[in-house]
Protein backbone atom coordinates (compact mmCIF):
# COMPACT_ATOMS: atom_id res chain seq x y z
CA UNK A 1 0.00 0.00 0.00
CA UNK A 2 1.64 3.35 -1.17
CA UNK A 3 0.64 6.77 0.65
CA UNK A 4 0.86 9.94 -0.81
CA UNK A 5 0.05 13.02 1.82
CA UNK A 6 -0.27 16.80 0.44
CA UNK A 7 0.67 19.43 2.74
CA UNK A 8 -1.58 22.39 3.34
CA UNK A 9 -3.93 24.26 5.95
CA UNK A 10 -7.09 23.17 6.74
CA UNK A 11 -9.73 26.20 5.87
CA UNK A 12 -11.42 28.40 2.84
CA UNK A 13 -9.25 31.13 3.90
CA UNK A 14 -6.18 29.00 2.81
CA UNK A 15 -7.12 27.24 0.24
CA UNK A 16 -6.17 28.83 -2.95
CA UNK A 17 -3.02 29.96 -0.90
CA UNK A 18 0.89 29.22 -2.23
CA UNK A 19 1.29 27.06 1.14
CA UNK A 20 -1.35 24.73 0.11
CA UNK A 21 -0.20 23.43 -3.22
CA UNK A 22 0.23 19.94 -1.60
CA UNK A 23 -3.54 20.20 -1.27
CA UNK A 24 -4.23 21.00 -4.76
CA UNK A 25 -2.14 18.12 -5.93
CA UNK A 26 -3.92 15.88 -4.20
CA UNK A 27 -7.29 17.10 -5.47
CA UNK A 28 -6.14 16.72 -8.75
CA UNK A 29 -5.12 12.99 -8.19
CA UNK A 30 -8.35 12.40 -6.88
CA UNK A 31 -9.90 13.53 -10.05
CA UNK A 32 -8.07 12.07 -12.56
CA UNK A 33 -8.06 8.29 -10.91
CA UNK A 34 -11.95 9.14 -9.48
CA UNK A 35 -10.54 8.43 -5.55
CA UNK A 36 -13.36 10.81 -3.89
CA UNK A 37 -11.86 12.07 -0.68
CA UNK A 38 -14.07 11.74 2.47
CA UNK A 39 -13.12 12.93 5.94
CA UNK A 40 -11.68 10.51 8.55
CA UNK A 41 -11.68 11.41 12.08
CA UNK A 42 -9.31 8.79 12.89
CA UNK A 43 -6.30 9.80 10.62
CA UNK A 44 -7.08 13.87 11.33
CA UNK A 45 -7.59 14.02 7.54
CA UNK A 46 -9.72 13.43 4.22
CA UNK A 47 -8.40 10.09 3.12
CA UNK A 48 -9.22 8.26 -0.64
CA UNK A 49 -8.32 4.84 -1.42
CA UNK A 50 -7.90 3.61 -4.66
CA UNK A 51 -5.28 2.34 -7.39
CA UNK A 52 -2.77 4.10 -9.98
CA UNK A 53 -2.56 1.01 -12.67
CA UNK A 54 -2.75 -1.75 -10.47
CA UNK A 55 -0.88 -0.45 -7.68
CA UNK A 56 -3.31 -0.13 -4.64
CA UNK A 57 -3.24 3.57 -2.62
CA UNK A 58 -4.14 5.88 0.06
CA UNK A 59 -4.59 9.81 -1.35
CA UNK A 60 -4.46 12.06 2.27
CA UNK A 61 -5.31 15.39 2.97
CA UNK A 62 -4.02 16.21 6.78
CA UNK A 63 -6.99 18.25 8.47
CA UNK A 64 -4.58 19.75 11.26
CA UNK A 65 -2.71 22.61 10.58
CA UNK A 66 0.48 22.78 8.95
CA UNK A 67 2.68 23.01 11.89
CA UNK A 68 0.87 19.79 13.32
CA UNK A 69 1.11 17.54 9.96
CA UNK A 70 3.25 14.52 11.82
CA UNK A 71 0.10 14.10 13.99
CA UNK A 72 -1.78 13.13 10.80
CA UNK A 73 1.14 11.28 8.87
CA UNK A 74 1.55 9.05 12.15
CA UNK A 75 -2.17 7.99 12.56
CA UNK A 76 -2.35 7.28 8.39
CA UNK A 77 1.06 5.13 8.86
CA UNK A 78 -0.57 3.39 12.08
CA UNK A 79 -4.19 2.98 10.77
CA UNK A 80 -3.30 1.19 7.28
CA UNK A 81 0.00 -0.61 8.61
CA UNK A 82 2.21 1.20 6.16
CA UNK A 83 5.87 0.65 6.52
CA UNK A 84 5.76 0.09 10.66
CA UNK A 85 8.99 -1.06 12.22
CA UNK A 86 9.37 -5.01 12.46
CA UNK A 87 11.41 -4.73 15.80
CA UNK A 88 12.17 -2.16 18.63
CA UNK A 89 14.71 0.29 17.96
CA UNK A 90 15.02 -0.78 14.60
CA UNK A 91 15.40 2.21 12.40
CA UNK A 92 12.18 3.31 10.12
CA UNK A 93 12.64 3.29 6.90
CA UNK A 94 9.19 5.01 4.98
CA UNK A 95 9.59 3.80 1.32
CA UNK A 96 5.78 3.98 0.76
CA UNK A 97 5.23 7.11 1.75
CA UNK A 98 5.46 10.40 -0.55
CA UNK A 99 4.93 13.86 0.69
CA UNK A 100 4.17 16.51 -1.59
CA UNK A 101 4.76 20.23 -0.02
CA UNK A 102 5.56 24.19 -1.09
CA UNK A 103 9.05 25.04 -1.55
CA UNK A 104 10.37 28.83 -1.49
CA UNK A 105 13.49 27.71 -2.94
CA UNK A 106 12.17 26.30 -5.99
CA UNK A 107 11.96 28.56 -9.01
CA UNK A 108 8.10 29.57 -9.45
CA UNK A 109 6.93 25.62 -11.25
CA UNK A 110 9.72 23.57 -10.72
CA UNK A 111 9.37 20.05 -9.17
CA UNK A 112 11.65 17.73 -7.20
CA UNK A 113 11.56 14.52 -5.72
CA UNK A 114 14.10 13.49 -3.05
CA UNK A 115 14.20 10.35 -0.97
CA UNK A 116 14.82 11.61 1.61
CA UNK A 117 16.36 14.76 3.49
CA UNK A 118 15.86 17.36 6.21
CA UNK A 119 13.04 19.62 6.22
CA UNK A 120 14.67 22.59 4.87
CA UNK A 121 12.91 24.77 6.97
CA UNK A 122 9.19 23.51 5.96
CA UNK A 123 7.35 23.36 9.23
CA UNK A 124 4.89 20.38 7.74
CA UNK A 125 7.79 18.64 7.14
CA UNK A 126 9.82 19.29 10.33
CA UNK A 127 6.63 18.35 11.70
CA UNK A 128 6.11 14.76 10.16
CA UNK A 129 10.19 14.17 10.68
CA UNK A 130 9.63 14.80 14.84
CA UNK A 131 6.87 12.76 15.11
CA UNK A 132 7.75 9.89 12.83
CA UNK A 133 11.74 10.15 14.20
CA UNK A 134 12.96 9.88 10.82
CA UNK A 135 14.00 11.86 7.67
CA UNK A 136 13.67 8.67 5.14
CA UNK A 137 10.54 9.11 3.43
CA UNK A 138 10.45 10.46 -0.27
CA UNK A 139 9.28 13.98 -0.17
CA UNK A 140 8.21 15.94 -3.78
CA UNK A 141 8.56 19.63 -3.68
CA UNK A 142 6.73 22.09 -5.78
CA UNK A 143 8.36 25.01 -6.30
CA UNK A 144 6.65 28.87 -5.57
CA UNK A 145 9.19 30.71 -5.75
CA UNK A 146 10.64 33.83 -3.64
CA UNK A 147 8.59 37.18 -3.50
CA UNK A 148 10.44 39.45 -5.77
CA UNK A 149 9.91 42.55 -3.73
CA UNK A 150 12.57 41.55 -0.98
CA UNK A 151 10.56 43.81 1.61
CA UNK A 152 7.43 40.75 1.67
CA UNK A 153 7.44 38.88 4.41
CA UNK A 154 8.40 35.14 3.62
CA UNK A 155 5.33 33.91 6.56
CA UNK A 156 2.77 36.20 4.78
CA UNK A 157 4.02 35.25 1.13
CA UNK A 158 3.30 31.44 1.35
CA UNK A 159 -0.06 32.35 2.37
CA UNK A 160 -0.73 34.36 -0.23
CA UNK A 161 -2.30 33.72 -3.28
CA UNK A 162 -0.97 32.81 -7.27
CA UNK A 163 -1.27 35.51 -9.43
CA UNK A 164 -3.11 35.52 -12.53
CA UNK A 165 -0.07 34.64 -14.31
CA UNK A 166 1.67 32.16 -11.47
CA UNK A 167 -1.93 30.24 -12.10
CA UNK A 168 -0.89 29.12 -15.36
CA UNK A 169 2.96 28.02 -14.73
CA UNK A 170 1.26 26.14 -11.63
CA UNK A 171 -1.00 24.26 -13.30
CA UNK A 172 1.26 23.27 -15.55
CA UNK A 173 3.31 21.93 -12.57
CA UNK A 174 0.81 20.42 -11.00
CA UNK A 175 0.42 17.88 -14.04
CA UNK A 176 3.94 17.56 -14.04
CA UNK A 177 3.95 16.35 -10.36
CA UNK A 178 1.02 14.26 -10.54
CA UNK A 179 2.67 12.16 -13.30
CA UNK A 180 5.83 12.29 -11.12
CA UNK A 181 3.69 10.63 -8.41
CA UNK A 182 2.67 7.92 -10.53
CA UNK A 183 5.51 6.95 -11.63
CA UNK A 184 6.26 6.61 -7.54
CA UNK A 185 4.10 4.75 -7.20
CA UNK A 186 4.50 2.18 -9.90
CA UNK A 187 8.34 2.48 -10.29
CA UNK A 188 9.80 3.93 -7.60
CA UNK A 189 11.60 7.41 -5.96
CA UNK A 190 14.98 6.83 -8.01
CA UNK A 191 13.14 6.18 -11.34
CA UNK A 192 10.88 9.59 -10.42
CA UNK A 193 14.40 11.42 -9.59
CA UNK A 194 15.67 10.32 -12.78
CA UNK A 195 13.02 11.68 -14.99
CA UNK A 196 11.51 14.77 -13.09
CA UNK A 197 15.05 16.35 -11.40
CA UNK A 198 16.27 15.93 -14.36
CA UNK A 199 13.67 18.00 -15.91
CA UNK A 200 13.75 20.70 -13.70
CA UNK A 201 17.50 21.45 -14.08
Amino acid sequence: MKLIVGLGNPGRIYRDSRHNIGFSLIKVLSRIYKIPLKKDKYTFSSIGKGEIEGRDLILALPLTFMNLSGMAVNALLKRYKIDLPRLAGEKRSLKNLLVVCDDLDLGLGRIKIKSGGSSGGHRGLKSIIDSLGTEEFSRLRIGIGRPLNKNIDAAGYVLSAFTRREKEEIKEAIEEACDCCRVWVTKGVREGMNIFNRRSN
